[in-house]
């Protein structure tokens, strides 16, 4: 639906709906998938909101609804490229560990 202002007479687009793309435990996580969004160029919403069931209190990062399966995706990746890189990190190799003859010439 498309209001006209009358002043200008422009037409002003009503406020696209904002849907949950995160859920933090922190104002700083929160944060952080604040930047990864902003950085491929998505606007977001920080809210603080209480869960019902448990009264704790968190953090919901959320988008329009129309680059909801964008952000998804970039944050799955970025999830992805995090638990990987945790996982290389605990392969501590050393050069004992290797064979010689593979880089022998």
């Amino acid at each position: 639906m498309t209001k006209r202002t009358r002043k200008s007479g422009k037409a002003q687009t009503s406020p696209k709906e904002l849907v949950v793309v995160a859920t933090a435990n922190s104002m700083d996580e929160a944060k952080d998938y604040e930047a990864l969004l902003k950085n491929n160029d998505i606007k977001t919403v920080i809210k603080k909101q209480q869960d019902e069931f448990t009264e704790d209190y968190r953090y919901v990062v959320m988008v329009q609804e129309d680059l909801a399966d964008e952000a998804n995706v970039i944050i799955e990746s970025q999830n992805s490229y995090d638990d990987y890189d945790l996982d290389t990190d605990s392969d501590d190799i050393s050069e004992d560990d290797l064979e010689g003859d593979v880089f022998d010439d």
